[in-house]
């Protein structure tokens, strides 16, 4: 059962042209990849919409008063720290903190995301520490935890095809049990968006 004491949080990017799918725009121009990306925002809201749970959207640079996800229902805060893991170790160590119970992170970079994997994903924390959705590019494009494990977003190269794997052994190091989420496509590159363009019809 999921409900207002779990919490989901978006990580999203402010939409600026030249600052969102920066790879993607180098194929495709800012302006293309800037219509990718708030697609990509729309999806994640109308999953998340579907849900019982807190959703707690963290913008990287300032929070949008009238922006794409600004749903009255979504709480809304910057994210914080020098690189990423820093910036989701803060999210979850606040979150935590505000009391939630269980906690799933994801980007806004999944267009094949559904709130079926979303609550298969707090679902799975009742029995696991962590809850992972491996993406095809090597890094994953959701983690949930009930509790905060600071090793998991220490000493990565993100953005590296490394991070999963490096992931999973530092819970097999911790002896922390995790599920693991279908395998899903991250939107990144030209490659990845010829793989799910259908998706945006």
């Amino acid at each position: 059962m999921i409900d207002e004491e779990d919490l989901l949080i978006i990580f999203a990017r402010n939409p600026v042209p030249g600052k969102v799918k920066t790879r993607l725009a180098q194929a495709i121009g800012d302006d293309l990849a800037l219509k990718v990306y708030l697609r990509l925002l729309e999806h994640s809201h109308k999953v998340a919409d579907e849900l019982d749970c807190t959703t707690r959207v963290c913008y990287t640079d300032s929070i949008d008063d009238f922006g794409l996800l600004d749903y009255f229902k979504f709480e809304k805060q910057l994210q914080e720290g020098a690189d990423l893991g820093d910036r989701m170790l803060n999210a979850f160590n606040t979150a935590f903190e505000d009391g939630f119970r269980r906690v799933v992170l994801i980007g806004s970079d999944c267009i094949e995301l559904t709130s079926g994997i979303l609550r298969d994903a707090f679902e799975s924390l009742i029995e696991h520490d962590c809850v992972l959705g491996p993406a095809t590019d090597g890094g994953y494009y959701l983690i949930g935890l009930n509790t905060t494990l600071t090793a998991l977003f220490e000493n990565k190269k993100w953005s590296t095809p490394d991070v999963l794997l490096d992931t999973l052994l530092d819970l097999q190091k911790a002896d922390k049990s995790y599920f693991m989420l279908p395998t899903l496509s991250d939107i990144d590159t030209p490659e990845d968006f010829e793989k799910v363009q259908r998706l945006f019809a």
